[in-house]
């Protein structure tokens, strides 16, 4: 098992969430729909921004891409995509494995509206081969996420 994964498990053991690992890799969204058997809409992406020098995490539908701009917009900031040491700094986790929530602190966290659509999303759990389902109000839930438009 990932030390990433093992320090997910162990800050979220009070959750109940099922960790399933792969041996292959659920680093892009469809290879983790793919291994799951889920439509790809169902992967959720961790994405970090900066806003006003602040890590933002972003949690985003598979297929769809967020449109820095106008998210701002909405959130009335200016957004960067953040850098991979700025994304480990930030989450604890490399890019591929950062999961929705058990951060080292807390991360203001926005989620796609789109999950609202599905019964169940899943999401990275500390590396690229490591999974985790959820209902998408569980996600809102346990990440403190506000949910907007990211598109």
């Amino acid at each position: 098992m990932a030390k990433g994964v093992e320090r997910f498990r162990a800050q979220t053991l009070h959750l109940d969430l099922t960790i399933v690992e792969h041996t292959h890799s659920t680093h892009t969204a469809q290879e983790a729909a793919d291994a799951v058997g889920a439509p790809v809409e169902a992967i959720v992406k961790s994405l970090v921004f900066i806003a006003d020098d602040r890590p933002l995490l972003v949690l985003v539908s598979g297929p769809n891409r967020v449109n820095a701009e106008a998210l701002g917009d909405r959130l009335r900031r200016v957004l960067h995509k953040a850098d991979a040491d700025v994304v480990k700094s930030a989450t604890g986790f490399s890019i591929g494995g950062v999961p929705p929530f058990g951060h080292p602190q807390p991360l203001e966290t926005v989620m796609d509206e789109d999950f609202f659509a599905l019964e169940e999303v899943w999401a990275a759990a500390g590396s690229a081969t490591a999974v985790f389902a959820l209902s998408p109000q569980r996600l809102q839930e346990l990440s403190h996420a506000r949910v907007l438009p990211v598109t």
